[in-house]
């Protein structure tokens, strides 16, 4: 059975009908006794719409293959729908979608009924979702499938199928169980599926263990690394990756390919012969040690015997003289740099070692040469090779600690003091005898006697009654003193510094005050030559700490902290100044970031002191006349807190300098003059912006550093030299 749906626009305008209406003529004709007919898969009809409303295509497609349409309001516009042969249910479902695609619109499958919507509002809906290998649906309606990768990156799939996905369509990656969930036309997912299939593979790598006979297997590792790099060997091939194993003198080779594998090898092949040089003389070139200690530690360890260096108390972190430390005598690193030449010059290896670790009894010398950091060590091979396997392990490149210390001080002194003193006396200045009486007290620097005698009260309100005196004087007769003070203050301040792991790190900001210790006069003949004896003390702050990474990431850290001020009460005592001073003495744990705090003190003191006159000071009211009081009250908080930070690589300490650099800049911006009308502006000294990590120089250009010069070819087995630096 066969039927036809047209919608004809050539009409005459006096017999022309929409589609719509044309649409329920068809229905209504010999059309619709078919429709309400049972139909089998046999059933097939030819869609020819040119031109139509959307809405009454959708409805009259839906009637033909019995699906139920939720048409959004947002579908508007007409349509052309046009299939040259008859077509099943299927295929004119499929033809639909296809063509609402192509207009901006999708269709998203329910249970039982179809929603045409905007194709930007399709993956907000309830698309179906395929997992696994479910049956995916076909055509150009919208799902979302999720793909589980098993090799792949899923982050790195995002980039390359991103481009392959329509704009209003999503795409994400699930970091935690690496998937992809992917949300676009079912045929499109259809691809994305092989193209995820392709790339979700195990890399094609070769991996073998290759042992060493004679040479050193981390020389050869170097080598070979830097021979294989993409594009030195001309071939342009992947990265080969070699990696020495100290332990068995072996090397582990991963290669991309056989052929580069087979290259590497060839190569290992050929370097690794037994040396035509005579003589058992190796120059090993450290890259991180320090040579005149390391050469310590082997002696020590071919002879048996506790290197120099390392005594009892080598163990102490800053040492056990305190007073060495207080006056700035820093001898754990004063000694350090020069302490590389004070062991013996020739020490002889053990000759008598064991036959499973040399084969055969011999001597040797280890010797290190500290203007090239390199340690010439005179044995035979097979003791060569296990001081090589040692040195290999203990030359590493150290970690270090940026220690971030806080010390911080608030405190509040109040003081009030209220007292009244006066003086009288009978007759007049002729008289034989007077009787008088005096009330004097000593407290806040007022003393009537004092004022009396023409000194001026120092502090706070006096008021007085006077009586002028014969020769001009001033007679005082009743005084009251009145005196209150607030001082408050607040001090923070936050020593930084960057030091190796297990080093000492001092950092001293202060004064160095001069202490008067004695004095005495000579007399000869007419001439006095006082003589005065004068020490000095550093004042200020000081703070000296060694870390101590442990392998778990933890930071064992021995501080020393102290904090010393000159009083300002004593500056102008006679018997010298007096020194404020509080020193912090010990070992905490911390986490790398973690603040701690090592301690402080918060004190309160408060003091009430009373000067009264028996008797009468006991008077209601009247008995204040005859007191003097004073009361202080005196706060100080002090803590200290420290947060050590590690610092594993490059990246992690320029970006540490950059931010503490910019912190500068912008402190030294804030400090330009303000514009004046009579005064020239001279300018501000200001640091150079950085570029890329460098500070840039006043025309503009990067200050960058000479490049190294260019490692000389060595011959093979040997040790490669290293720069300063460290770096390779």
């Amino acid at each position: 059975m066969k039927k036809q749906f047209a919608s004809k626009t050539h009409l005459p305008a006096h017999k022309r009908f929409s589609a719509a209406a044309l649409l329920c003529c068809m229905l209504s004709s010999a059309v619709a006794p078919a429709w309400s007919a049972p139909r089998t898969e046999g059933d097939v009809a030819a869609l020819n719409f040119v031109g139509a409303d959307i809405e009454a295509v959708i409805k009259a497609v839906g009637h033909y293959t019995n699906i139920t349409f939720l048409i959004d309001p947002r579908v508007k516009g007409t349509i052309t729908l046009v299939s040259e042969q008859s077509i099943s249910k299927s295929q004119a479902f499929a033809l639909l979608t296809s063509a609402l695609r192509l207009q901006g619109y999708a269709i998203v499958s329910g249970d039982g009924f179809a929603k045409v919507v905007p194709e930007a509002e399709a993956k907000l809906q309830a698309t179906p979702t395929v997992i696994g290998k479910q049956v995916a649906p076909k055509g150009d309606q919208v799902a979302t499938q999720v793909f589980h990768l098993a090799h792949e990156s899923a982050a790195n799939l995002v980039t390359v199928l991103r481009p392959l996905i329509s704009t209003n369509n999503t795409i994400n990656a699930n970091p935690g169980n690496n998937t992809l969930v992917i949300t676009d036309y079912a045929d499109n997912l259809k691809r994305l599926a092989k193209i995820v299939a392709a790339l979700d593979a195990p890399a094609a790598t070769d991996m073998d263990v290759i042992p060493v006979r004679h040479a050193i297997a981390s020389d050869l590792a170097s080598m070979i690394n830097k021979l294989m790099e993409p594009g030195s060997g001309g071939d342009g091939g992947g990265k080969v990756s070699v990696l020495a194993d100290p332990r068995t003198n072996a090397l582990v080779l991963r290669a991309p390919s056989l052929a580069r594998a087979n290259l590497a090898k060839s190569l290992i092949a050929k370097l690794d012969q037994p040396t035509k040089e005579l003589g058992n003389v190796h120059v090993v070139y450290l890259k991180n040690a320090e040579a005149t200690k390391l050469a310590e530690t082997l002696r020590a360890v071919m002879s048996g015997e506790a290197p120099p260096s390392q005594g009892a108390n080598s163990g102490n972190a800053l040492g056990n003289n305190q007073a060495t430390m207080q006056t700035g005598a820093n001898n754990t690193i004063g000694q350090s740099g020069m302490s590389g030449n004070t062991g013996p010059t020739n020490p002889a290896l053990s000759a008598n070692r064991t036959g499973t670790q040399t084969g055969t009894s011999g001597g040797g010398y280890i010797q290190a040469d500290a203007s090239t950091n390199t340690l010439i060590i005179t044995a035979p091979e097979a003791i060569y090779r296990n001081l090589r396997a040692v040195i290999d392990q203990l030359d590493v490149r150290r970690a270090q600690v940026y220690i971030e210390a806080l010390i911080v001080e608030i405190s509040a002194d109040k003081a009030a003091e209220f007292g009244v003193q006066w003086v009288g006396a009978s007759g007049d200045g002729n008289s034989t005898y007077r009787v008088g009486g005096l009330q004097s007290f000593s407290n806040g620097g007022n003393n009537l006697v004092n004022i009396y005698n023409g000194t001026a009260p120092s502090n706070g309100l006096s008021i007085g009654i006077f009586k002028q005196l014969a020769g001009g004087k001033l007679g005082l007769g009743a005084l009251a003193h009145v005196l209150e003070t607030n001082a408050n203050g607040n001090v923070l301040s936050t020593p930084n510094m960057i030091t190796l792991d297990n080093e000492v790190a001092t950092i001293r900001v202060g004064q160095n005050v001069p202490i008067l210790t004695g004095q005495f006069t000579t007399t000869s003949g007419t001439n006095t030559n006082p003589f005065q004896t004068i020490d000095r003390k550093d004042v200020g702050l000081t703070l000296k700490v060694k870390p101590q990474i442990s392998e778990g990431g933890t930071i064992k850290l021995a501080i020393y902290n102290e904090s010393s001020s000159v009083a300002a009460a004593s500056v102008d005592a006679t018997a010298g100044i007096t020194l404020n001073t509080r020193v912090i003495e010990n070992n905490v744990i911390a986490d790398d970031g973690q603040i701690i705090v090592l301690g402080g003190l918060i004190e309160d003191k408060a003091s009430d002191s009373v000067e009264r006159v028996p008797g009468l000071a006991s008077l209601p009211v009247l008995g204040n006349l005859f007191k003097y009081n004073k009361r202080s009250r005196t706060k100080t908080n002090l803590m200290v807190f420290l947060r050590p930070v590690v610092i594993r690589n490059m990246e992690q300490s320029i970006s540490l300098a950059t931010d503490r650099y910019d912190y500068m800049r912008s402190a030294g911006a804030t400090l330009t003059p303000n514009e004046a009308v009579l005064v020239k502006q001279l300018g501000n000294p200001m640091l150079p912006p950085l570029v890329n990590g460098t500070p840039a120089s006043e025309d503009g250009t990067l200050a960058r550093p000479v490049p190294p010069a260019p490692v000389p070819a060595r011959s093979p087995g040997a040790a490669e030299p290293v720069p300063r630096d460290g770096k390779q």
